[in-house]
């Protein structure tokens, strides 16, 4: 199974991708059940959701060819890692934005979510939770919280023994959820194929 590490942020300066990576490395020695891959917001040239309806309602975009390799990329992927800063106590515009020029394609996955910011990011963490839920995603408890204050020094991100336990745990979490979300979305597919149902 595929999952997405979702990069929340494309500011300049951004310690966005220095998260990133230090939670794909702890993934990919944590498990070897799992593929990881670093999906960069900033790589997909995303114009502001100014749609007339939701993708949730329609799939005439206005925007289709700008939104289609998000939607493709995010499609192929079997559950997501999202790592969210904390702007003005929410989640970054671009991460919002890009969830809004999807929605079916996260429809039934899992997701964990990696937050970051002066308290930690939570607040952010939680605004996140409430737009994944719309997505009927089953995101996982367990929360890794990274401080500017305590998890970075002069020589950049450095996050305690503490972090990457809790990212194990979630990483722990996230894959028997992901498991069980492809086999709700496979019963899904089969009983959508199926005249008799």
């Amino acid at each position: 199974m595929k999952i997405g590490i979702i990069l929340g942020s494309i500011r300049e300066g951004r310690v966005n991708e220095d998260v990133a990576k230090w939670v794909k490395n702890v993934a990919e020695n944590y498990s070897q059940e799992l593929e990881f891959e670093l999906v960069d917001l900033k790589t997909f040239d995303l114009p502001v959701f100014a749609e007339p309806a939701s993708p949730a309602y329609t799939d005439d975009l206005v925007e289709k060819e700008k939104q289609r390799p998000w939607s493709e990329k995010m499609n192929s992927l079997d559950g997501y890692i999202f790592i969210t800063p904390e702007y003005n106590h929410g989640m970054s515009s671009a991460l919002k934005n890009g969830l809004d020029f999807v929605y079916h394609e996260l429809n039934d996955k899992a997701a964990g979510i990696v937050s970051y910011g002066s308290a930690g990011g939570v607040r952010s963490a939680e605004q996140l939770r409430t737009v994944l839920s719309e997505f009927q995603v089953a995101h996982v408890r367990t929360h890794p919280a990274l401080s500017l204050f305590y998890d970075w020094d002069d020589e950049g991100l450095n996050p305690s023994g503490a972090q990457k336990k809790a990212v194990e745990t979630m990483l722990y979490q996230l894959t028997y959820w992901a498991e069980a979300m492809k086999s709700v979305r496979e019963k899904k597919a089969e009983k959508a194929g199926d005249p008799k149902k």
